[in-house]
């Protein structure tokens, strides 16, 4: 368990690195962005999955298709609303997916949802709305884009829980690499070619992906996901630290309430579901 929550660390760590990558190219069009992270990870784990066999259209195509597409449209968004509002905004924001993932379990899988769950869905989609009402950096077009992001990437969690032991985990993060790659290539009129530094920058945002993914697959695997899931909000206090150092983003009171009420809110369904 020890070592769960040390690799769980070591992935929001990665992952925080990735949205501040996000942002610092923000000169660069979101879907160029999408691209290379995408395309960091395919260069490692394409390869390794031809070797080790691992199937590469696996047996629901239309399910993983779907899980593909969604995850791929919801990280465009992401990287949009990053490039456009502070950092730490962008991050807590999106951190109400759980929400959307227990009401689409609720509908699509029948899972049983206790009345303390869709009360602490209620808190944390209060945050988000405090947040929205109280600093006005975060405009309208960005903070629906962030909620649509946060709706996709619930969606994806209830697919992924669905296919479960019946597609290869590798075969699932395939689709969504391949769907973000060619996707993103559609708006291959609209990238520049990097220069300088930006080469590392681009080359980062991929492994740093890759390693965030793969960190946080090991994490759950060795320890109970109600155990290392509420660290995954120490992605939050990373991106607070980024954007006060980097881009002098700060925040007001309220700002920090809306915040602390999503992952409130957050934290207290997963202790919900692991009371049973």
């Amino acid at each position: 368990m020890k070592k769960g929550i040390i690799f769980m660390l070591i992935a929001t760590f990665a992952f925080a690195w990735m949205n501040l990558m996000a942002k610092y190219l923000k000169d660069f069009h979101p879907m160029q962005v999408v691209f290379f992270r995408a395309m960091g990870t395919f260069v490692f784990i394409f390869p390794y999955m031809i070797v080790k066999k691992v199937p590469i259209i696996g047996k629901h195509v239309f399910l993983l298709s779907t899980r593909g597409l969604l995850s791929f449209v919801s990280l465009a968004f992401f990287f949009k609303v990053v490039q456009d509002i502070p950092l730490g905004s962008a991050v807590a924001l999106r951190y109400t997916a759980p929400i959307f993932s227990v009401v689409l379990a609720f509908f699509f899988l029948k899972e049983n949802v206790k009345f303390w769950q869709w009360m602490s869905l209620i808190i944390a989609i209060t945050g988000a709305f405090v947040m929205k009402g109280v600093d006005f950096r975060i405009d309208t077009n960005s903070f629906i884009l962030i909620m649509l992001s946060s709706l996709f990437v619930g969606a994806v969690f209830v697919i992924v829980r669905y296919l479960g032991s019946k597609e290869h985990y590798l075969t699932i993060i395939n689709y969504f690499m391949m769907f973000s790659i060619i996707g993103s290539l559609f708006f291959i009129h609209t990238w520049r070619m990097p220069i300088g530094e930006e080469w590392l920058w681009i080359c980062l945002i991929g492994t740093l992906g890759l390693a965030g993914q793969v960190f946080l697959t090991k994490s759950f695997q060795l320890a109970e996901a109600s155990t290392v899931a509420p660290i995954k909000y120490m992605e939050l206090v990373y991106a607070l630290i980024f954007g006060f150092l980097l881009f002098n983003e700060s925040y007001g009171f309220w700002p920090i309430v809306g915040m602390l009420l999503v992952v409130l809110g957050m934290v207290l369904n997963i202790w919900i579901k692991r009371k049973g």
